[in-house]
C-alpha cells in the first residue's frame, strides 16, 4: 500500500492552518514528547504544528490527539498506518501543510532539541530577509548554548562537508532539525517524489531545490540563509543509531546520483 493512501487525520473537520506550519515527525515518542513545550510552540503567533505519527506501536497517537484537542485548532495530528521513515513522514506533513494553505512550512525534531523560541526565531529570519529557505546551524560559539556530544559533532562535520560538496553549496550544517521553506510551485514539485533516504532527506530536499525542474527554475545561493542557533541540546533517546548514521552516509552517494540525473534531465 502506498504511503499516501495510509495518511489520515482521524477527524473529518476542515483544516485551517496558520501562515506557518511546522511539521514534527514522531515514531514511538510517547515517553519523550514534552507536552508543555509543544503546546508552547503551537501558541506562537501565526503558527500551526502538524504532527505526523510514523506508524508508532506505542501510545504516541493518543498523546498527539490530546495535544491537538487542547490546542484550539493550532495542532493537527496525522497518522501513517505503517512506519516509512522520518524523511517520508516529513514529506507527507509538508505536502499536507502546503495543500491546506500554509505559506511557510518547516520541520523540527519531536524531542525539540531546537527549543520553541529558537524555531520561531529561525522562521522570522526567513520572513525578515525575504529568502526562500532558512536552515538552523549548530555552531558552538562563545555565548551560545550548544550542547552536542563530541562524537556526533565531529561525525556531523564530516557528513556536512561531503553533503555541501554534493550540493555544490557551502552549507555548514545540513542536518540540523530546524528548517523553513517558503511555499512555492518549486517546493511542491520537490516534494512530489518519495525521498530515497530516511535520514539524509534534508540533503535530498535542498538538492532538489538547487537543481530545479524543467518547469521551475532552481533556487540560487542567495535564496538560502543559514542561521546560527543560540540554543540547542542533544536530547537522549535519539532514533538515529550508529547503523543509521552509516546508512545516511552511504545515502549521500545515492543522493549524488539522483541530483546528477536531475541536472541532466533539466538540461
Amino acid at each position: 500500500m502506498a504511503a499516501e493512501s495510509c495518511l489520515h487525520r482521524g477527524r473529518p473537520v476542515p483544516v485551517r492552518l496558520q501562515e506557518t506550519a511546522i511539521v514534527v515527525p514522531c515514531f514511538n515518542e510517547e515517553n519523550r514528547l514534552d507536552r508543555e513545550q509543544l503546546a508552547e510552540l503551537a501558541r506562537a503567533p501565526d503558527l500551526s504544528v502538524v504532527f505526523v505519527n510514523d506508524g508508532s506501536s506505542d501510545g504516541t497517537q493518543a498523546v498527539l490527539e490530546a495535544l491537538r484537542d487542547a490546542s484550539g485548532g493550532r495542532i493537527e495530528a496525522l497518522a501513517l498506518e505503517r512506519n516509512v521513515g522520518k524523511g517520508e513522514a516529513v514529506r507527507h506533513g509538508m505536502r499536507f501543510a502546503i495543500e491546506n494553505g500554509a505559506r511557510v512550512v518547516g520541520f523540527a525534531d519531536a524531542d525539540l532539541s531546537t527549543p520553541p523560541d529558537e524555531l520561531v526565531r529561525v522562521r522570522d529570519e526567513l520572513v525578515r530577509h525575504g529568502v526562500s529557505v532558512v536552515t538552523g546551524a549548530r555552531v558552538a560559539l562563545i555565548g551560545r548554548d550548544i550542547k552536542r556530544r563530541a562524537s556526533r559533532h565531529y561525525l556531523g562535520r564530516i557528513f556536512a562537508t561531503f553533503a555541501s560538496a554534493i550540493l555544490e553549496t557551502p552549507f555548514y550544517d545540513t542536518q540540523c532539525g530546524a528548517k523553513f521553506f517558503r511555499a512555492s510551485p518549486l517546493l511542491a514539485a520537490a516534494l512530489e517524489a518519495p525521498f530515497l533516504s530516511r535520514w539524509a532527506f534534508d540533503v535530498e530536499l535542498l538538492g532538489r531545490l538547487l537543481v530545479g525542474t524543467k518547469e521551475h527554475a532552481p533556487l540560487t545561493r542567495r535564496d538560502f540563509r543559514e542561521v546560527p542557533l543560540h540554543r540547542w541540546e542533544d536530547v537522549g533517546g535519539s532514533k538515529l543509531r550508529p547503523g543509521g548514521m552509516a546508512r545516511a552516509a552511504g545515502d549521500l552517494l545515492v543522493i549524488a546520483r539522483e541530483l546528477r540525473d536531475l541536472r541532466r534531465a533539466r538540461r
